[in-house]
């Protein structure tokens, strides 16, 4: 599935009319999608087959409804009957509790790919397959209505040192490399499009000002509000040994508080010049290139 997806996306674009809406269309916006393929590569002994076809189909339902449910789009069987998008997609599973979801969505008339992402979702039952399909309908609608850029504050990373004799706060260096973090990021995710970089210099509570948002209970959410934000993110970098060190982020609705999404490293090698390569890589891989996990 992994590798037949792309195949099929370039084909697609190569065989899609020019105009995708017939001449009296109604005022919605056409959008086909054909059942997602399936695949299962766990080799788990138990054929599942029966469960698999029962939880798709409940699946794509529960999808098709989702996008029928808005009054901006109408369900059409195909391109030719006038689609102005294509969903498609596949579902693999991989192992006994993971299992990824290919989704992309085509502009008919413009030939292109709006929407092209990896998901991952643990667990092989209805509760599971009815979480990820929430979460895949929502990007989905997300990309169909092409949304605005989220106001994002993204504060200035922050260093947990937990090696054996840390200094009293971070060095000059520390906080050079800290700062490079935060640029970096920040630059990567406001030149994605996504999201609208919110200026956080106004923030003048003791929690920002002391680097110490990591430990204020969530109240980076309330400050981003204030500035305007719709969402948070908070940055660490944890110094395990001199070489050693892990990254993480967190952000969080301004609103409401809660946690949307969050990401961690996992251990690394590298001095700390190494920070920025790594900080960029996971903001890239869990909040711009689809690798996300609900």
């Amino acid at each position: 599935m992994r590798r037949s997806l792309p195949v099929f996306l370039a084909f697609l674009l190569l065989i899609l009319p020019a105009s995708h809406a017939p001449a009296g269309a109604e005022p919605a916006i056409g959008v086909a999608m054909d059942d997602f393929s399936y695949t299962d590569t766990s080799a788990e002994p138990a054929n599942q087959t029966a469960a698999h076809e029962r939880r798709l189909s409940a699946f794509m339902a529960a999808l098709r409804r989702d996008i029928d449910a808005d009054r901006r789009y109408r369900l059409v069987r195909s391109i030719q009957d006038g689609a102005a998008f294509k969903v498609i997609g596949g579902i693999q599973k991989t192992s006994t509790l993971v299992q990824w979801a290919k989704v992309a969505v085509i502009d008919v008339g413009a030939k292109k790919v709006v929407m092209d992402k990896l998901y991952t979702f643990r667990g092989d039952n209805d509760e599971s397959w009815e979480r990820a399909e929430i979460f895949v309908s929502r990007e989905v609608m997300a990309a169909l209505g092409t949304p605005a850029p989220i106001a994002l504050a993204v504060f200035e990373f922050e260093l947990d040192d937990n090696t054996a004799a840390p200094a009293a706060g971070p060095t000059a260096a520390d906080a050079s490399y800290l700062a490079e973090v935060t640029t970096a990021v920040r630059d990567t995710l406001g030149q994605a499009g996504r999201y609208r970089i919110v200026d956080v210099r106004g923030a003048r509570e003791d929690a920002v000002k002391n680097r110490a948002l990591r430990d204020c209970g969530g109240c980076d959410a309330a400050i981003a509000g204030q500035l305007g934000a719709e969402q948070s993110l908070i940055g660490v970098v944890r110094r395990v040994s001199r070489t050693e060190y892990t990254v993480g982020f967190q952000v969080r609705d301004a609103r409401t508080g809660t946690v949307v999404s969050r990401g961690d490293s996992g251990l690394r090698m590298g001095a700390d010049y190494s920070w920025t390569r790594g900080a960029v890589r996971l903001v890239s891989d869990r909040l711009l290139d689809g690798v996300a996990q609900p």
